[in-house]
């Protein structure tokens, strides 16, 4: 239900810049003045008729600069991808329960601001469109919305990456404790390997393949935190 409402304002973003380029199609000096202020009175105007409302914390102000920050993110080439992909792939992969099926929201949480985080260190998503704040806000939304998903994504699977990387902390485990100089050895030759075979093509000016392995111990940690607090001997 969040996913709708955030798209709901990309929906008006593309709307008001066609009304900015058609001035005769501007209603409101205030709200016409620029695309930002297209976005802010939208989010004001959701607010209002209780469309939405503001979370995390935020005053109406910050959810209105919220909502420019998601408008940009969703105008970028890879940045946008990137963030719902990990999203799609969290909901599968780490789901917001533990291993007994009682809920632990904070633990998925907490794996998506730190793969977030991962992701614009590592050169994987562009913290210079919004705030590494928004960046994860909207991580967080995106995988909320994707908790319900009524088992598509069981279906389609988005999570075999990060199930792909739990399968090699799991072979580096004995007797409950990892051995992580294995693992990360494990992991950096297998990127080599898929990298080497053509199975997996690093974009051009996007990030390196030393930034990709950096990127993916990251996961592996994550990972590996995220079973500890749910319980989980494996995803």
């Amino acid at each position: 239900m969040q996913l709708s409402k955030l798209i709901l304002v990309l929906v008006f973003s593309i709307s008001a810049s066609a009304a900015l380029s058609n001035p005769a199609a501007a209603q409101s000096t205030n709200c016409t003045a620029s695309q930002q202020a297209a976005v802010q009175c939208f989010v004001a105007n959701a607010v209002t008729t209780h469309l939405t409302k503001p979370r995390y914390g935020m005053t109406l102000a910050q959810f209105e600069a919220y909502g420019v920050a998601v408008s940009e993110i969703l105008r970028t080439d890879h940045t946008y991808l990137v963030l719902v992909g990990t999203s799609s792939a969290i909901a599968d992969a780490l789901p917001p329960t533990n291993a007994n099926g009682s809920a632990n929201q904070s633990a998925q949480d907490l794996a998506v601001t730190q793969i977030v985080s991962a992701e614009v260190s590592e050169g994987l998503a562009n913290s210079s469109v919004a705030s590494v704040q928004d960046l994860q806000w909207f991580s967080l939304d995106v995988t909320g919305a994707m908790n319900n998903s009524n088992g598509v994504m069981a279906l389609l699977t988005p999570g075999v990456s990060l199930r792909i990387i739990d399968s090699y902390i799991v072979t580096g485990t004995t007797n409950g404790s990892v051995n992580w100089t294995t693992v990360d050895a494990s992991l950096s030759q297998a990127i080599d390997s898929f990298i080497a075979s053509g199975m997996f093509k690093i974009p051009a000016g996007l990030t390196t393949t030393a930034h990709l392995k950096s990127f993916v111990d990251s996961l592996a940690h994550i990972i590996y935190d995220y079973k500890i607090s749910t319980g989980r001997k494996s995803l």
